[in-house]
């Protein structure tokens, strides 16, 4: 997968840095602060879509997750830490090689 799409989480530069080591080459972030954050449309090129769960309000977490739904783009929910992103990414990669 070549994009990402990271909801939650002000500053993640440190774990936009390790994404792109595991190979993501775009990665596009909405903090998910503001309240027009709901009416933006996830952009179309994106390949995965990675919700940071302590940083995120429910409605826009239900509401990215149906667009997804919709548009048929695998999703996943972590915490804000590294090693939990990190263990989330690698079971999404063993359910595709499986």
């Amino acid at each position: 997968m070549e994009s990402l799409l990271v909801v939650g989480g002000d500053n993640i530069d440190k774990i936009t840095k390790k994404l792109e080591g595991r190979g993501f080459k775009e990665i596009i972030h909405l903090d998910g602060r503001k309240k027009q954050m709901s009416k933006k449309e996830i952009p179309t090129k994106v390949g995965l879509i990675l919700i940071l769960t302590d940083y995120i309000n429910h409605n826009l977490s239900n509401m990215i997750k149906r667009r997804a739904q919709e548009n048929s783009i695998p999703i996943c929910f972590a915490k804000r830490s590294w090693c939990a992103i990190d263990s989330e990414l690698r079971k999404r990669e063993k359910l595709l090689t499986s």
